[in-house]
């Protein structure tokens, strides 16, 4: 005999935009009948959260150990982009989430990451082809293809990059784009590719060009990327179009809130209800076409409990007919999970880091808190024995990439913001290749924090002379099997050291994360030098030859 399961509440209907007392039965995880009530319990029942765009990797956790923290929030559901374990170790590395993925009870929708690696200015552990992408397509479980980041290959017509789009089309599966301040004939040229949603907006014009050409509007919140106060204005105008996402979630930060948070600020600013579900989920639903439940009749038992419509506080998450998460904690067990990488060089001297001053004048990254896009700033040369050193007066310090695949000189330039006073911070956790990523005062606490993590084969870590500490993450370099609240509290002890430091920023391992990342204007550096992302050109150090 079946047994079927109740709930009484105030259902919260998106598609008739309607709020009505009923009893929802369920068997087997589906919806089998929802009638009309006079009175409910002081309850709402609606259709769970679901992250429109993120990396899961970004959390330092692995999938299972990311939903177990994610469904207390009411998020039931993730788009996965899995480019950034797919850039250390392929295929492979896609296949490990997958599976790690299935021993849990969430929906992870995972897509083909279309740029593996980002572009051809820097080392990857391995390259995912148009042939490879032809493959992951005609997967059922693969559901679309990821953010299309070589916006240039596209306008262009590379023929790489066009095999991989044609493999979407063919396969009819969504295309994820990628295009930070693309506007005009460009922006259009873009999407006309058959590319359909951007989650880099971070103008409010932009973003509005965009939606006025029909693209799918992502508004982001995530650790670093913060683009919610700036877009949220659109939702009145274009409910249809647009989505919520986090895109990159450290763990400390994935313990307070994820979608739940935008949801809430979103009704905070007066938003309509309606207008707000539908972004942080149905329009997620319809736009990738997912399994994911709605509350009809014959859908997937998938939905949260609220005790009210402004605080959105979850007292339980259901997925399929399964409470996986009750009154702020988590029902999913633990999973054993292997480990893979890919990591594969030598420790480092203080005499690595060092660099011939050459120039009057230097090209620095300027880093923007709460942005992934940086400027470029001109700043007189500090030398010393000449040689290029940090000027902690200035906020213009040194920083690195080295190469984690291969032995391979270290590639340095200057960044300014990070607000670093002594020491240095380094990560392994450096979009999209994964190689490592520093910033430092002087370069022997740069060589020990470097160091730190090539002892760890991945991780997060700072060193300021005997003050060595380090986050181990030996999944691929970027994630750890451990406990979400041990890893979270292991983040928040290192990020408040990196503070204490000097860093002003919100997240500076986040910020530093981003600093590597060659597709996102308008200047970064790889392990094979300073990249200036607009024209997709290296750039020397040297402005004013001496």
């Amino acid at each position: 005999m079946t047994n079927t399961i109740f709930i009484q509440a105030n259902l919260v209907d998106i598609h008739r935009r309607r709020i009505y007392p009923a009893e929802v039965f369920m068997e087997k995880g589906k919806i089998i009948s929802i009638k009309e009530i006079n009175n409910a319990p002081d309850q709402y029942i609606l259709p769970g959260f679901i992250d429109a765009h993120v990396h899961v990797e970004s959390s330092m956790l692995i999938p299972s150990e990311f939903a177990r923290a994610a469904v207390v929030h009411g998020t039931v559901a993730t788009i996965s982009d899995p480019h950034e374990i797919a850039n250390v170790v392929g295929v492979a590395g896609i296949e490990y989430m997958l599976d790690n993925a299935n021993k849990v009870p969430f929906h992870f929708f995972f897509g083909a990451p279309s740029c593996v690696p980002a572009t051809s200015f820097e080392t990857a552990g391995a390259i995912i082809n148009a042939k490879d992408i032809e493959q992951l397509m005609a997967r059922p479980e693969i559901v679309y293809l990821a953010e299309v980041m070589n916006f240039p290959g596209v306008i262009n017509k590379d023929k790489e990059v066009h095999e991989k789009l044609q493999a979407a089309k063919k396969h009819n599966k969504p295309i994820d784009g990628h295009a930070p301040g693309l506007m005009g004939e460009v922006m259009k040229d873009y999407f006309s590719a058959g590319i359909s949603t951007d989650h880099e907006c971070y103008m409010y014009e932009e973003a509005l060009e965009k939606l006025k050409f029909g693209v799918q509007v992502m508004i982001r919140e995530g650790s670093a990327a913060k683009n919610f106060e700036t877009l949220i204005p659109l939702l009145k105008e274009y409910p249809e179009q647009i989505m919520f996402c986090s895109d990159d979630k450290h763990p400390d930060g994935l313990l307070i809130g994820h979608i739940d948070l935008l949801v809430k600020r979103a009704i905070a600013k007066g938003h309509d209800l309606f207008d707000v579900l539908r972004a942080a989920s149905y329009n997620v639903i319809k736009h990738y076409n997912l399994p994911v439940g709605m509350l009809r009749v014959g859908d997937s038992a998938d939905f949260i409990i609220t005790d009210n419509l402004t605080d959105f506080n979850v007292s339980a998450t259901y997925i399929k007919g399964q409470c996986v998460a009750q009154n702020g904690k988590s029902n999913i067990k633990r999973v054993e999970a292997s480990v893979i990488n890919n990591f594969n060089c030598s420790k480092k001297t203080p005499n690595d880091f060092k660099i011939k001053a050459q120039s009057k004048n230097i090209r620095v990254i300027e880093a923007i808190d709460g942005q992934l896009i940086t400027n470029e700033g001109v700043y007189p040369a500090h030398k010393v024995n000449g040689f290029l050193e940090s000027n902690t007066n200035d906020d213009v310090l040194k920083i690195v990439v080295v190469n984690r695949y291969a032995d391979a000189p270290v590639a340095i330039a200057f960044v300014k913001n990070i607000g670093l006073k002594h020491g240095a911070i380094a990560s392994c956790v450096a979009h999209d290749c994964h190689n490592i990523v520093a910033v430092g005062t002087n370069d022997t606490d740069l060589c020990n924090a470097v160091n730190l993590i090539i002892e760890n084969k991945g991780g997060i870590s700072l060193s300021n002379g005997s003050n060595k500490q380090v986050l181990p993450l030996p999944v691929a370099g970027i994630m750890t099997t451990e406990d979400i609240n041990i890893v979270a509290e292991k983040y928040t002890t290192i990020d408040k050291a990196a503070k204490q430091l000097g860093s002003t920023l919100h997240a500076p391992y986040m910020t530093l994360s981003f600093l590597a990342l060659l597709v996102i204007p308008h200047l970064k550096l790889s392990d094979k030098g300073l990249f200036n992302g607009n024209i997709f050109e290296f750039v020397p150090n040297e402005v004013e030859p001496v």
